[in-house]
C-alpha cells in the first residue's frame, strides 16, 4: 500500500520523531526528500522557493515547504502531497482543497488537466498522483473509443513468403543455404506508430505505480486495448518522431501527459535520484491563471474583454524596452475605460509594515496607472483571517490610486461579484 504524507506551504516535516505542529517522516524518506531538494539547488528553479533546510535544537533537522504545491513520489512508491495553505470564511477539509486544486490545475495553458471531470475521480480518498494517473486514463479511454490511429510501419523480415523487396544483403548474410527463404522489406499497415507506442509504455508505467483498484483495473484494460502495439523502448526517439497533425489531435493530451510520466517534463522540472516523479507548482501562478480564468468567464457578455498578461505597453517607448505585462488587464468596446489588477499570492497581516504589501510591487502598480491611465489599478490577494480591512486603498495627490482586495477562493463568486461590481459602476 502506497503510503502518502501530506503538508500545506509552509509546513514542515522531521526525521522520525513526533513534534507538535511538524509532519514526521521515516528516516530513509526524509533522507530521500532532502537529497531531493539539495539537488534542485543547482537547477533554474531554486531549491529554497521548493522547500527550505534548517535545523532547531532539540528537534533536529527540518525540511519546509515553500510556495510550490503538488505531488512527489518516491521510488519505493512514498507519495508526499503539498497542498495549498487557504483561509477562508467557511470551513474546509482536505478533500476540498485538493478539489479546488484540481480546478486551479485546469486553467493553466498548455498543461494536460484541462478534461478532467471531478466526478469521475473520488478526490477524498486518491491521492494527488492517482488522480493524475485517473486524468491519463480517462484521455486514453477516450482515444481507444475512437480507434487507435494507424500508419505504415516499414518491416523487414526472414520468412517463406515474397512480399516488398528483396534485402539482399541479409539473404546473403541469412539464407545462403536456405534457398527456400526470402529476406525482405515491407511497409505494414498497423498500429505501431510511435504515438501508441508512448502511450503503451505509460500504461505499463503506471500499472506498476499505481496503488488504486480502480486505476489498475482501468489500466489493464487499456493495455489489452494496446496489445498489438510494440512498447516503446527508447522515449526520447519515439517523442522525436511525433509530428502533431489534425488525425492525432485527440492524442495531444495524453501525450503531455506521457511527457510528464515517463520524462519527467512536467510544468517544472525537477532531479533526484530517489524521485520516481515530481509535479510540482508555483501557487503564485496557479492563482493568476484560476482569478484570470474565473473573472473572464463572470464578464462574459458583458461588454468586456479581459486579456491575460497584457503586453500592449513597454515602459519606455524610445527605445521600446521593458516589456509591461500586468497580469489582467479588463477594457470595455466602447469606452475608454481600463482596469489594471496583478494577482500575489500572499498572506497580508495587520502586524506587518505596509500589510506586508511589496514596495516593489506597488512602485509596478503605480507604472501600470501612469501607462494605462488605468481607472481603477488592483492588487488580489488571497483572503486572510489577519488582515482586519476588507478592502485597502493608496491614494497619491497626482490622482493615481492603488486598490487591494482580497479573494475568497472558497466563496469566489461572491469576491469576484464584488469586483464586477466595481467595474461596472465606474463607467
Amino acid at each position: 500500500m502506497r503510503t502518502t504524507y501530506q503538508i500545506t506551504e509552509y509546513g514542515s516535516f522531521v526525521r522520525d520523531k513526533e513534534v507538535d505542529g511538524y509532519t514526521s517522516l521515516p528516516q530513509d524518506t526524509f533522507d530521500a526528500l532532502e537529497n531531493f531538494v539539495l539537488s534542485n539547488s543547482t537547477t533554474e528553479t531554486d531549491a529554497l522557493e521548493i522547500m527550505s533546510l534548517s535545523a532547531r535544537k532539540g528537534i533536529g533537522k527540518i525540511i519546509t515547504a515553500r510556495n510550490y504545491v503538488g505531488v512527489i513520489t518516491m521510488d519505493d512508491g512514498t507519495s508526499i502531497e503539498i497542498l495549498p495553505k487557504i483561509y477562508s470564511k467557511e470551513s474546509i477539509t482536505d478533500g476540498k482543497v485538493k478539489k479546488l486544486l484540481i480546478d486551479m490545475l485546469k486553467t493553466l495553458r498548455n498543461a494536460p488537466f484541462k478534461n478532467l471531470q471531478n466526478t469521475n475521480v473520488n478526490i477524498e480518498k486518491l491521492n494527488i498522483f492517482e488522480i493524475f494517473i485517473r486524468m491519463f486514463i480517462d484521455e486514453v479511454f477516450y482515444i481507444v473509443k475512437r480507434g487507435l490511429k494507424c500508419d505504415y510501419e516499414t518491416i523487414q523480415a526472414n520468412g517463406n513468403v515474397f512480399k516488398g523487396k528483396m534485402i539482399f544483403a541479409g539473404q546473403i548474410k541469412y539464407n545462403h543455404a536456405h534457398k527456400e527463404r526470402c529476406y525482405v522489406e515491407y511497409d505494414e499497415f498497423n498500429t505501431n506508430r510511435a504515438e501508441n507506442k508512448i502511450l503503451k509504455a505509460t500504461l505499463r508505467y503506471l500499472y506498476k505505480s499505481t496503488t488504486s483498484s480502480r486505476n489498475k483495473s482501468d489500466l489493464k484494460t487499456l493495455l489489452n486495448a494496446f496489445s498489438e502495439v510494440d512498447e516503446s523502448q527508447d522515449y526520447k526517439s519515439d517523442f522525436d518522431k511525433i509530428v502533431p497533425d489534425r488525425k492525432t489531435t485527440d492524442y495531444q493530451t495524453a501525450l503531455m501527459w506521457s511527457r510528464v510520466f515517463l520524462m519527467g517534463k512536467s510544468f517544472t522540472s525537477f532531479a533526484g535520484s530517489e524521485v520516481a516523479f515530481a509535479l510540482l507548482f508555483p501557487m503564485e501562478t496557479l492563482f493568476e491563471s484560476y482569478i484570470a480564468y474565473q473573472l473572464k468567464r463572470m464578464l462574459a457578455g458583458s461588454g468586456y474583454s479581459l486579456s491575460a498578461q497584457d503586453k500592449t505597453y513597454h515602459l519606455f517607448d524610445s527605445p521600446k524596452k521593458f516589456l509591461m505585462k500586468p497580469d489582467i488587464v479588463i477594457r470595455h468596446k466602447g469606452k475608454s475605460e481600463i482596469f489594471v489588477m496583478d494577482t500575489k499570492w500572499k498572506v497580508l497581516a495587520d502586524s506587518k509594515t505596509n500589510y506586508g504589501i511589496s514596495q516593489a510591487d506597488m512602485y509596478q502598480m503605480y507604472a501600470y496607472q501612469k501607462k494605462y491611465s488605468g481607472e481603477s489599478v488592483t492588487l488580489l490577494y488571497p483572503l486572510t483571517d489577519k488582515v482586519s480591512k476588507n478592502d485597502i486603498e493608496f491614494s497619491s495627490n497626482d490622482g493615481t490610486v492603488i486598490k487591494i482586495r482580497f479573494i475568497d477562493l472558497f466563496d469566489l463568486k461572491n469576491s469576484l461579484n464584488e469586483l464586477k461590481t466595481e467595474i461596472l459602476t465606474m463607467q
